[in-house]
C-alpha cells in the first residue's frame, strides 16, 4: 500500500531517522510474545494483539507504569530484563531484517541514523544479527539518552542535533503511533511503515498512522529511497 504524500515538495531532506524494531528488524512480534509470556508467568494475562496495540513503540518505563496502574500492584524489579532475556533468546534463532530494508539502505544516498525506544545494547544486537549495523554505526540513539520517551519528541530532537541537521530537514520512518506522534512533535516529516509482521491489519494501521500525522504510508520498504529523494 502506498498513500500519496511524503516530504513536502521542495523540502530539503538531509537526514533519514529510522526507528529500529518493526522498521529495520522484524522483532516486534518476538518482543510481543516475550512480553506476554513474562506477564503470564507472574499472573497477568493479556493477549498479544493487546500488547501490540498498546505498547509497541513505547519504552519499558511507560509500559511498566500503565500495567502497574491497571493491575494495582508492581511488576518485579527484573521484569524488563526478563522480557529482554526471552526476546534475545528467540532473536538468536529467528530474527530477520524487515523485508526490503537491505535493498533500501544500499540505495539510500543520504545520512541516516537509528532513534529507538530500545536500549543501545538491544539496537546493536539486533542490527548485528541481521547484518545491518554497518549501515548505521555509530549513529545509534536510544530513549535512555533523553528524559522522555516516545510519544515525546526528545529522541528525534536528540538524534537530529547529534547529526547536525534541523528537524525540519529530517524524515522519520516509524511503524508505531507513539513514534509517529514523536516525529511530528519534533517537526520532522514522518513516513509510516506497515510492512512488519506484527501488523495484522495493515490498511487499518496505516490509517491510524496517517491520522496521527504521517504524511505517507508505505508497506514496501524498498520504495523508500525513491520517496525521500523525490521532494
Amino acid at each position: 500500500m502506498l498513500v500519496s504524500g511524503g516530504p513536502p515538495p521542495g523540502q530539503q531532506v538531509n537526514l533519514v531517522i529510522f526507528d529500529c524494531d518493526g522498521v529495520l528488524i522484524d522483532s516486534e512480534v518476538i518482543s510481543t510474545r516475550s512480553t506476554v509470556a513474562a506477564l503470564a508467568e507472574i499472573g497477568f494475562e493479556i493477549a498479544e494483539t493487546e500488547v501490540a496495540k498498546r505498547f509497541v513503540g513505547r519504552s519499558y518505563t511507560s509500559m511498566r507504569k500503565e500495567i502497574e496502574a491497571g493491575w494495582g500492584k508492581p511488576l518485579p524489579n527484573d521484569f524488563e530484563a526478563e522480557v529482554e532475556r526471552r526476546t534475545l533468546e528467540e532473536m538468536k534463532a529467528s530474527l530477520q531484517p524487515v523485508d526490503g530494508i537491505r535493498e533500501a539502505l544500499s540505495r539510500l544516498d543520504l545520512p541516516r541514523c537509528v532513534a529507538s525506544s530500545s536500549s543501545v545494547d538491544w539496537i546493536t544486537s539486533g542490527l548485528t544479527k541481521t547484518g545491518l549495523l554497518d549501515y548505521f554505526a555509530p549513529h545509534l540513539f536510544s530513549a535512555s539518552m533523553v528524559e522522555n520517551g516516545k510519544p515525546a519528541p526528545d529522541i528525534f530532537l536528540h538524534a537530529a542535533e547529534r547529526m547536525a541537521v534541523i528537524p525540519a530537514n529530517a524524515v522519520v520512518v516509524e511503524d508505531s503511533i507513539p513514534g509517529v506522534q514523536a516525529g511530528v512533535a519534533a517537526g520532522a516529516s514522518v513516513i509510516g511503515f506497515t510492512g512488519g509482521s506484527h501488523i495484522s491489519d495493515k490498511a487499518a494501521h496505516g490509517e491510524r498512522l496517517k491520522a496521527e500525522g504521517a504524511s505517507l504510508i508505505i508497506e514496501e520498504m524498498r520504495r523508500l529511497p525513491e520517496i525521500v529523494t523525490a521532494s
